[in-house]
């Protein structure tokens, strides 16, 4: 895939037991900077609860998240962790903000793959949510991330 080109068939099917989500709809529009373009040439995300109730994503990275040639940019891969992670923990019921988000770059992800984000919240202290997740497809990991979460004060919580 070629920066310009646009691929118009992505197929972000999940997988067998998962449910259908609409994970963005949990923050408002205005915080969906990677899911805000469904049918963009940058990101296509569709977002899924599995059998235990875990979001799930299927990630296309078109060619407007290049960095390397034919690849994603790191960033790229970042701002997808940081949805997917951040609202991991919205999902499982926890009002937050990103402290922290620490990635570790596995692999070069060559663009227009469609990959899976999986994200885990793992632990929770006070008002830390502490979420694992990874961008994968297959047995290939291209990123793995640990991700801090805050959880908002009530009153910002509903803002």
């Amino acid at each position: 895939m070629k920066a310009g080109e646009i691929q118009h068939n992505v197929d972000l099917s999940g997988e067998p037991g998962w449910t259908q989500f609409d994970a963005p709809a949990l923050v408002g529009a205005s915080l969906r900077f990677v899911s805000g373009e469904p049918d963009g040439n940058r990101y296509r995300v569709r977002y899924y609860r599995d059998a235990e109730q875990r979001l799930r994503a299927r990630v296309w990275f078109g060619p407007e998240t290049e960095g390397p040639p034919g690849h994603s940019h790191g960033g790229a891969m970042a701002a997808v962790l940081d949805e997917v992670l951040g609202l991991a923990a919205w999902a499982a019921g926890y009002a937050i903000v990103v402290g922290n988000l620490n990635i570790s770059f596995r692999s070069p992800l060559p663009l227009g793959t469609v990959v899976t984000v999986v994200a885990d919240v793992v632990s929770v202290n006070g008002r830390k949510v502490m979420v694992h997740g990874r961008i994968c497809s297959g047995d290939t990991v291209f990123a793995e991330a640990e991700c801090l979460c805050i959880t908002l004060p009530p009153e910002q919580a509903k803002s």
